[in-house]
């Protein structure tokens, strides 16, 4: 049976740029395209009680559902994780709410490593960078670069961007679009609101 894949996918390049509000006891970002033009948001999904616990307990230790939708807000694909006192997986699940893959995190000195596996906890790709210095690289499992995510800017997109956070993911044009890629892009849109959590 064939997969439909929402034109959101279809993209190599993304914009990722945060909303900035005042007292946020949750985060957003819009996703653009190189042009500038608006093509999904991230959103996070944070309990009323949550918000109350968050003035207490550190927000490492807490759940959260970052739900990422296109302009219509329709939902293409979530990613959650459960209470945790260390480095949890992290579930991505299409809108259905079906797994289609996991993320596992380490930490080494500012030096963050994602492992992007399949639904049948097969690993896919991994994400290694410095968070310091805000630049990351994508490879298969072979070790061959498919991507990148970094602060660099070029063209007309770096004109549509003032807000206090915002990076650029890009994934090689080769690169299959399949379920594999949509649960690399979803890893790598939702990268710094995953690193925010997990301080």
């Amino acid at each position: 049976m064939s997969v439909f894949f929402p034109p959101f996918f279809e993209s190599n390049e993304y914009f990722i740029d945060e909303k900035v509000s005042f007292l946020k006891f949750h985060n957003e970002y819009k996703v653009y395209d190189p042009m500038g033009l608006q093509v999904g948001s991230v959103r996070q999904h944070v309990p009323g009680w949550h918000k109350f616990l968050r003035l207490f307990l550190k927000k490492a230790f807490f759940p959260f559902t970052l739900h990422v939708t296109d302009t219509n807000d329709v939902l293409l694909a979530s990613i959650q994780r459960g209470w945790t006192f260390w480095m949890s997986k992290i579930l991505i699940t299409d809108p259905n709410g079906e797994v289609t893959g996991s993320i596992r995190q380490q930490f080494r000195f500012f030096k963050p490593r994602f492992a992007i596996f399949d639904a049948n906890e097969q690993q896919i790709a991994e994400i290694n960078g410095d968070w310091k210095a805000w630049n990351f690289s994508i490879t298969d499992t072979n070790g061959t670069e498919i991507g990148l995510i970094n602060k660099k800017w070029a063209g007309v997109a770096k004109e549509f961007f003032t807000s206090a956070d915002k990076y650029h993911v890009s994934i090689v044009p080769q690169y299959a679009e399949d379920q594999n890629k949509m649960n690399i892009v979803i890893t790598a849109i939702t990268i710094d609101m995953v690193l925010k959590e997990s301080k």
